[in-house]
């Protein structure tokens, strides 16, 4: 159904949208809460959590299509002072992520006015988009080569050579001050769609809508004073903008008591034995939430067999 562009839906929600008379789709994406909690789970240097709040709302506009019950996990990883980032998306709207770095060699490529991007924070690597629907079916994954400075950029790239789908995205990650500086960050991603129109109108439209992308600027994805469906229409107007009902994000995670059980279990008993603390307890961290379980060796989940 479609949204009335005169209503303020607030934040941490993906707003799908349609060119009126265009072969052009879209989503944005607007997160408050659900990414600064994702971001201040852990003490990210400003640069790692900026990443992190990239692919979290990549993931967020690029699963927020799926059509199954599943997941979408996006990562990059690579040789540079990141090396690994990740973001989950759940198709009940949940969001997750978590980055793995080296604290001194990112402050050193965080000197200087520019704060580093995707590139010079993975160095050279790959980036991998993968759907999963679940444990009863084979993972779908598609990997491209890091490349550009951006986050953004990594993503055209994966949607032209994995999903030869004309692509333009935009990421934009920043704090706000309101009670306390909050992590905030916005994204648009709009491709072009197969039609019945002719080719050369087609392109016409694609080209039109790219014009009008170009025109986007990082502070309007993160103003929470402007509305999703006001941004829209202000971008999209001339040619008309349609807005169907948004979908709500929230942060989440997927560790439990009883996942950690079973993972331990998959662990020889000698190795369980060594993680025991002077308590009797064995703690482990998830490294997504860090969130801590003690767990006693009685409680483990051990596999039969």
């Amino acid at each position: 159904m479609s949204t009335d562009l005169n209503i303020d839906l607030g934040d941490n929600l993906v707003v799908p949208f349609a060119i009126e008379g265009a072969p052009v789709r879209g989503r944005l994406a607007r997160l408050g809460a659900a990414v600064d909690e994702i971001l201040t789970r852990h003490d990210y240097p400003d640069a790692v959590a900026n990443l992190l709040g990239e692919a979290c709302t990549l993931a967020a506009l690029v699963g927020s299509n799926l059509k199954f019950e599943g997941r979408l996990i996006v990562q990059a990883q690579g040789d540079g002072p990141v090396a690994y980032v990740v973001a989950d998306y759940d198709s009940g709207g949940g969001l997750r992520g978590y980055c793995r770095y080296d604290a001194e060699r990112v402050a050193a490529v965080s000197q200087g006015f520019a704060r580093p991007g995707a590139r010079t924070l993975l160095g050279e690597g790959v980036f991998i988009m993968t759907l999963d629907q679940g444990p009863d079916t084979e993972r779908h994954q598609g990997v491209t080569p890091i490349e550009g400075e951006t986050f953004a950029l990594c993503a055209e790239t994966y949607f032209a050579q994995s999903e030869q789908t004309p692509t333009r995205v935009r990421l934009a990650v920043g704090q706000a001050d309101g009670s306390g500086m909050r992590w905030r960050a916005g994204g648009m991603l709009i491709q072009a769609v197969a039609s019945d129109q002719a080719r050369g109108d087609t392109e016409e439209a694609w080209t039109s809508a790219q014009a009008f992308f170009e025109t986007l600027g990082e502070d309007e994805l993160l103003d929470p004073s402007l509305s999703a469906p006001q941004l829209l229409f202000r971008m999209f107007h001339e040619d008309g903008v349609r807005a169907f009902d948004p979908m709500s994000l929230a942060a989440f995670c997927r560790c439990s008591q009883d996942r950690i059980s079973a993972l331990l279990g998959q662990f020889p008993a000698d190795e369980r034995a060594e993680m025991v603390e002077s308590d009797g307890k064995i703690r482990v961290t998830c490294e997504y939430c860090a969130r801590v379980y003690a767990v006693a060796p009685d409680e483990v989940d051990v596999a039969p067999g």
